[in-house]
């Protein structure tokens, strides 16, 4: 799970999502910026990606580049590896060729940056490389899984865990739209990603999960094969998920004509997000009695709305599971390292449901002035 940090270093301000890789100190310009790699990579100015620090950066991408056109999550790319040692690992090891944590398609938006910026052939031909990987992982269902090539276990299922596959449609709908900075890609690449679009959208419309005949949300990962929801990791069990349902909204809502069948969908998940907000519940986090970091809920009528990372499938009901895989439904009685460890409540959804009013009206807006007169 993610979380947005902010660092003060020498009066200067760095934002970046995520458990932060180690920043270093780079000149830009007059000044003294943060250059890690981290989500702030893709938030430089134009001219940035032209300067020598981010070609040094896109230097080292460039090597962790796996024989697949992937890369490894966890790793800084934006620092050279230790040894060549180090680099094959990052290229053989359990943690490459994937689309978890952001590692591939972050590497392939900031090489695209990089071309645009410079024009270097290098920089192009890896990024096309990192969307071929992309589009051969895609199963022919529409899914795509955690890893590819695939690996046994969870890893091979239909991933929405933490925006995986949604951030991999973002990239492929960049792609097909031509939007800045993809403006390089072939005609036959962005065919291609036009179509593993389409196929994405379908099996998005064909995971969510319905209760008696009702529209409701998704699991964080589905079967690859019965598009059932799955487990993943021992604390990550099927359940409807109040986290990975707002990305894929949040995507659906931005098709700029969403078929009624897409219409439903949306409207099916913001009515079940509404309906499962947890009111009257703060989440704090505290000292516990033997001196550790700790979190818990407390009574709050004030409180803004929470949401549950997991809910059952059939009831609706919080659903709280440990390294031991035991079903539970209060956080306290989920073990103290995972208690602090992973997002069990959030508010995910509240800007979400903000949002969707807006998008409804000018949805209804446009049929408007389409509709014959």
């Amino acid at each position: 799970m993610r979380t947005v940090f902010l660092t003060i270093v020498g009066g200067l301000a760095v934002v970046g999502l995520g458990d932060p890789l180690e920043p270093r100190l780079a000149a830009a310009g007059d000044e003294r910026v943060q250059v890690g790699w981290n989500a702030a990579i893709l938030r430089h100015p134009p001219d940035w990606y032209a300067s020598p620090d981010a070609r040094s950066i896109a230097d080292n991408v460039l090597r962790y580049q796996s024989p697949h056109g992937a890369w490894p999550k966890n790793t800084d790319l934006a620092s050279p590896p230790a040894s060549e040692d180090a680099l094959a690992a990052a290229h053989g090891g359990p943690e490459a060729n994937t689309i978890d944590n952001d590692a591939t398609t972050m590497p392939i938006r900031f090489l695209a940056r990089m071309t645009e910026a410079t024009g270097d052939a290098r920089y192009r031909a890896a990024a096309e490389r990192g969307l071929d990987y992309l589009l051969a992982a895609q199963y022919a269902n529409g899914g795509w899984p955690q890893y590819y090539p695939l690996r046994e276990g969870y890893y091979s299922h239909i991933t929405f865990n933490d925006n995986a596959m949604i951030n991999v449609m973002e990239v492929l709908r960049d792609v097909r739209d031509r939007v800045a900075p993809f403006a390089f890609v072939d005609e036959g690449r962005r065919a291609r990603a036009a179509a593993a679009v389409e196929r994405g959208v379908g099996i998005v419309l064909r995971t969510q999960v319905r209760q008696d005949g009702r529209l409701t949300a998704w699991c964080a990962q589905h079967d690859e094969k019965t598009l059932e929801p799955a487990w993943a990791r021992n604390y990550e069990p099927p359940t409807l998920s109040g986290s990975e349902t707002v990305g894929i909204v949040r995507y659906l809502m931005s098709i700029e004509r969403p078929s009624p069948d897409v219409v439903a969908s949306i409207e099916g998940a913001v009515g079940w997000l509404g309906r499962v907000a947890i009111a009257g519940l703060r989440l704090e986090e505290f000292t516990n009695t033997a001196g550790a970091r700790d979190r818990r809920v407390v009574p709050d009528p004030a409180a803004p709305p929470l949401w549950a990372r997991f809910y059952d499938l059939r009831t609706n009901r919080p659903v709280f599971t440990g390294r031991d895989r035991v079903i539970r439904h209060a956080l306290h009685e989920v073990e103290h390292e995972r208690r602090i460890g992973y997002a069990y409540y959030g508010t995910w959804p509240a800007r979400l449901l903000e949002e969707h009013p807006r998008w409804r009206a000018a949805r209804q807006a446009r049929a408007l002035r389409a509709a014959p007169h």
